[in-house]
């Protein structure tokens, strides 16, 4: 008996509704942190121009934009298909915090734009939507987690990825002040002051959940599986902290309140750097301990990319603290974290394209690497 020609099509017929449903279970469970990819790739970009890497520089500004553009269509589609699912991240206290990476994607985008392109005008654009954001998300998650009647407890409800609120608020920061420099008076003081103001918050906040997270380090049980790749953002919300006021310190001599401060604004910013250079042993010694010497399995996380963006904050940071104060004796520090930022990323995103190929079916499921 001869099959019919249009058995083997019938038969791959399931796959179809197979694969649509796996990829509708894919954008329903969509991390919220997941724009820590443009933040990562966005801050590497940067530091690769400040290293005079052109080509690599302007490569990773389009792919950011084509990835801050598939992003936000996945984020729509979720709102539109999954609203109870969104709502209910948001008022979680651990996948809440990863919405911040919306703002701070948004305002590193930004500053690329203005970098790269000298588009002063879509530069500002990207500035009110991150804006825009921080209002919106700042309140919204932070009211959500005071009115709760059922919270969790200190150790399961806080981990570094609550310092990505500082990350947002310090992008605004940075974004104000690279615009600041190319706006006519007297808006340029309007936009420096609005970034001095958000500069200041971004450091209380941090001293705020910094204290509660440190808590949580040196005073509750600590497995491997608590030490999740945003706890880099200790370091990466005191690097953005550094630029920020690095980049005020260049803006001073178009804002006289700036000048005034400047002694304050000098010594913040370095104090900022030390506590970002501080963390870096402290974690890498933990990631041993994690990795090396518990033998947790290293496998591809979109949290990985809140790891790769502070690596690239630090290099670009150094680079322009010493702009901004003449300190020649850390000019090696710039280029080599561009190159370990550099290599992160790369691995980071050689993990993303193995996942996507594995949820499309392509590759197989792989073993982690341990």
């Amino acid at each position: 008996m001869q099959p019919h020609p249009n058995h083997n099509a019938a038969a791959t017929c399931p796959a179809q509704p197979a694969l649509h449903m796996r990829l509708k279970a894919d954008l329903a469970g969509l991390a919220p942190v997941y724009f820590g990819l443009v933040m990562a790739t966005g801050i590497v970009s940067i530091a690769a121009h400040l290293q005079g890497w052109q080509q690599l520089s302007s490569t990773l500004f389009y792919l950011n934009n084509v990835m801050y553009g598939v992003l936000w269509l996945l984020t729509l589609g979720r709102l539109l298909w999954f609203p109870r699912r969104i709502f209910n991240d948001l008022i979680d206290h651990l996948r809440g915090p990863g919405f911040f990476t919306l703002v701070a994607g948004t305002g590193v985008l930004g500053a690329q734009y203005v970098l790269l392109q000298a588009n002063y005008r879509m530069g500002l654009l990207l500035w009110g939507v991150a804006l825009v954001l921080w209002l919106g998300l700042t309140y919204a998650i932070f009211t959500a987690f005071t009115v709760k009647e059922v919270k969790p407890t200190l150790d399961k409800g806080i981990n570094g990825a609550w310092l990505l609120a500082v990350v947002a608020t310090q992008s605004v920061a940075v974004l104000g002040s690279l615009l600041a420099a190319h706006i006519a008076q007297p808006y340029r003081l309007e936009m420096n002051f609005l970034a001095l103001s958000m500069w200041l918050w971004g450091g209380m906040l941090y001293i705020w959940m910094m204290s509660l997270i440190f808590y949580r380090y040196t005073f509750f049980r600590f497995a491997p599986g608590d030490l999740a790749p945003p706890y880099w953002i200790n370091m990466g919300a005191m690097a953005i902290s550094t630029l920020a006021g690095s980049m005020l310190i260049i803006n001073a001599p178009d804002a006289p309140f700036l000048l005034s401060l400047l002694p304050f604004l000098k010594g913040f910013t370095v104090f900022y750097w030390a506590t970002g250079t501080w963390w870096i042993p402290m974690l890498l010694v933990l990631s041993i301990w994690r990795h090396v010497y518990k033998r947790f399995p290293v496998r591809y996380d979109p949290l990985y990319w809140g790891a790769v963006f502070p690596l690239g904050m630090y290099a670009t940071c150094t680079q322009q603290m010493l702009h901004a104060m003449a300190f020649d004796l850390l000019g090696f520090l710039p280029h080599t974290f561009f190159i370990v930022a550099l290599c992160a990323w790369s691995i980071a995103f050689i993990g993303l394209l193995r996942d996507v190929l594995r949820r499309f079916g392509v590759l197989p499921a792989l073993p982690p690497i341990v």
